[in-house]
């Protein structure tokens, strides 16, 4: 019974209008799905548009001058300098004069506060320690604001996790897509850590 039923499947499939059934269906099913994935597409698209045009986003970002880490004496700072580190109160220090509570000792003539050594009037600098000091100045509060009601939705992700300044001016510092042109070369090779609005102009290829 099995092999009669296996010639007569053989028989069947070598009949034109068999093959052309499935072919038929098998079309149909790709066509239907195409067209379903497509509509979530313009779906999740027009939904991002009436959220980035109805509703602001909410940024966790916080500017006020104190915070819980200030109060109980200890420094976060920005880790990874090998010869340079900044706190979060905006000072710079070499990292041989950092506290065993993580601040700068400001009793170094060396320390420096809201240091902008090696920044540039557009925001970018070449040592990454200065960009984050000089991004901490009370001064440059408004332009972090306006950045970030200007961040597009696909830097939501980065800059909706940071919780305070001192975070956004960390992230903010840090190379990204914004500061390389061509994917692997540098917009600008010497101040490439940028706290500004824009990123650094292009240079001539």
């Amino acid at each position: 019974m099995v092999l009669w039923g296996a010639v007569l499947w053989r028989r069947l499939l070598r009949k034109r209008w068999v093959l052309g059934v499935v072919f038929g269906l098998s079309l149909v099913y790709f066509l239907t799905s195409t067209f379903k994935q497509e509509e979530r597409t313009v779906r999740d698209r027009n939904l991002l548009q009436v959220q980035e045009h109805e509703q602001p986003i909410m940024w966790k970002v916080k500017f006020s001058s104190g915070n819980s880490s200030q109060l109980s004496n200890q420094c976060r700072n920005s880790v990874q300098g090998k010869l340079l580190i900044t706190d979060e109160l905006g000072y710079v220090c070499e990292r041989k004069d950092l506290l065993v509570n993580g601040c700068c000792n400001v009793n170094v003539p060396s320390t420096k506060l809201y240091s902008c050594d090696s920044c540039l009037p557009n925001g970018c600098c070449s040592v990454y320690e200065y960009c984050v000091s000089c991004c901490l100045q009370p001064s440059k509060q408004h332009l972090l604001e306006r950045f970030l009601n200007r961040a597009a939705i696909a830097f939501q992700n980065l800059f909706m996790a940071v919780e305070d300044r001192f975070e956004l001016c960390l992230a903010k510092c840090r190379t990204s897509s914004q500061s390389v042109q061509h994917e692997n070369t540098y917009r600008d090779p010497i101040a490439k850590y940028c706290y500004g609005e824009y990123p650094p102009e292009l240079l001539p290829v």
